[in-house]
């Protein structure tokens, strides 16, 4: 029987392989064994040697796809074994709970915590299915969200009398762990009436409503073109320095809030319909929250479509609900009320459904345009407008075709050319780098469509904000008289005179003809799975300052 010392080097390499990827979960730690078995399986395995190895072990462990290759190279064995090394450092102190007593308004900037918490996200945006399971079942790290989100609002209280007599933190520190919360979530983990999920109900509710605290994004909503970005944060990644902006809590905290509010509505009242369940990650779910960390990272932005959004991705028909609350209550909110005034609130939910279509302003990146009848030679979109009327200048003027649209912008002369989106054509968005076969480029987006609810019939226009993919509808209700089935193709044209604005009133007791425009503002989250989410608010109050809100949540009807 041979010596192990006089095995050739790749049959050793093959054993060490087989013997650290035996199991999905964990560190390589059964190499241990083997390493102490001699001196030259040592030189031959240890990690100093033999980076080659240590990196297959990386790639069989975690995933490895196209959202990775947005910072490394993969063919550096040396990053990707160091990364190995730093994956499960992270991943044990998760697991061991070294950071249980950690609470997200003590933390400090650039402590462990916020490393911990940023390279879990991070995990996350790249997640094909291995690193979630690494995350989720090897460092049980949706026990330790919970805890570091929930715990200390309603530890040594008695049963169902918590209140959160304080606003939670809004920091860097909260947003990564919201985001990780709802890309961990479970809603089968909530199904038991206990203390527990109903606490987390309770502090979901405050982050999801709470808009006048917890904003949808940043940098603000009010511009379509904001100057420059906010400061990012300073990130190691794969052993190369970088700098990430992470988008704020409220949406996950949304998403996560109305997802276990319907699975309580179910379970409660199972007369009623309600909407299902999101499904959870794929391969690659959640690629544009990636490209928009990326996109909100720059330096500084410019007016085109960047990768966090993908074009044509909410063209189709969506259904879910819409919230709202008590207007006297969040009226006191507005003028400084704390948060038991939300969480004794009545929450009223609407089921509602949308059909929504997507035109491109679309450039060629050709120096002769691949076809010229569907590309537009000035490559100028339409200006910047009102946030209130989803960002379309006062006087926009909208005739929609079958083809598309021929929108005319009231500070230029020629009418602009809007063209219906084509899934699955040769388009890319302005700054997509890994669609190197795109002939043309998506530069502005408009969205049109209609829908229905409790409320009545409604008709949907509005923008997608080119840094962030943050988009923007205006919902105005048609009036009783003027009620129509919605059809299953467009008429020949359809107008929108988006200068007759006018906006709803402030009263809670609106009857059909007095239901007015909202604006809805939310994001697309999520890539086959995807999620519209976000909230509305009233068009009466100036954007500026807060006004009436309430959430919403739509998915794709399948």
């Amino acid at each position: 029987m041979p010596k192990l010392d006089t095995v050739p080097h790749e049959i050793l390499e093959r054993i060490a392989f087989i013997s650290a990827t035996e199991s999905l979960l964990g560190p390589p730690s059964t190499l241990a064994t083997l390493l102490g078995a001699n001196r030259h399986i040592y030189a031959c395995l240890s990690f100093a040697s033999n980076h080659y190895l240590y990196a297959r072990i990386f790639s069989s462990k975690f995933d490895v796809g196209p959202s990775s290759r947005r910072f490394i190279d993969h063919s550096s064995p040396t990053i990707l074994a160091h990364e190995l090394i730093h994956r499960f450092r992270v991943l044990n102190r998760i697991r061991a709970r070294i950071d249980s007593g950690a609470r997200p308004g003590s933390a400090g900037d650039g402590d462990s915590v916020h490393e911990l918490l940023f390279h879990a996200y991070l995990m996350m945006l790249e997640n094909a299915g291995k690193n979630e399971q690494q995350l989720r079942d090897y460092a049980k790290m949706g026990e330790w969200l919970r805890d570091y989100l929930f715990e200390e609002h309603f530890s040594a209280r008695p049963r169902l009398t918590t209140h959160v007599e304080h606003w939670p933190p809004h920091n860097e520190h909260t947003s990564l762990a919201m985001w990780l919360f709802w890309f961990l979530l479970r809603p089968d983990d909530y199904t038991m009436d206990d203390d527990s999920t109903w606490n987390v109900l309770n502090v979901l509710k405050i982050y999801a409503l709470g808009a006048h605290k917890y904003p949808l994004t940043d940098p603000s909503w009010v511009n379509f073109l904001p100057e420059s970005p906010q400061p990012s944060t300073h990130i190691v990644h794969y052993s190369e320095a970088h700098q990430l902006k992470t988008p704020p809590l409220a949406t996950p905290a949304i998403l996560s809030f109305l997802t276990l509010v319907n699975l309580k509505a179910k379970l409660i009242d199972l007369s009623q319909s309600h909407l299902d369940i999101p499904l959870k990650a794929e391969s690659n779910e959640w690629e544009y929250e990636l490209g928009r960390c990326l996109s909100l990272s720059r330096p500084e932005f410019d007016n085109g479509l960047t990768e966090s959004f993908r074009p044509g991705s909410v063209e189709g028909t969506w259904e879910g609900i819409f919230t709202y609350t008590e207007f006297t209550a969040y009226a006191a909110l507005l003028q400084g009320a704390p948060p038991p005034i939300l969480q004794k609130s009545v929450i009223v939910r609407h089921r509602q459904t949308w059909k929504l279509r997507e035109h491109h302003f679309v450039v060629s990146t050709r120096s002769v345009p691949v076809d010229a009848a569907a590309v537009d030679s000035h490559g100028h979109p339409l200006s910047a407008g009102d946030p209130l009327r989803a960002y379309f200048p006062t006087g926009t003027h909208i005739i929609e075709t079958r083809d598309g649209l021929e929108v005319r912008d009231p500070n230029r002369p020629t009418e602009l050319r809007y063209y219906r989106s084509t899934m699955g054509s040769n388009v890319s968005s302005t700054n997509d780098k890994h669609n190197g076969n795109g002939q043309t480029q998506v530069q502005d987006i408009i969205i049109t469509g209609e829908g229905h609810s409790a409320w009545g019939q409604f008709n949907l226009v509005g923008r997608v904000r080119p840094c962030d993919g943050f988009i923007s509808l205006c919902k105005e209700y048609v009036r009783a008289s003027l009620r129509f089935p919605l059809h299953n193709s467009l008429p020949s044209h359809s107008k929108h005179f988006l200068d007759t604005y006018s906006f709803a009133s402030f009263s809670t007791n609106q009857v059909d003809h007095d239901r007015g425009k909202w604006i809805y503002r939310g994001y697309l989250v999520g890539n086959i799975n995807g999620n519209l989410a976000g909230r509305w608010r009233d068009t009466l109050s100036p954007a500026a300052v807060p006004g009436y809100e309430g959430c919403f949540l739509m998915t794709r009807r399948r």
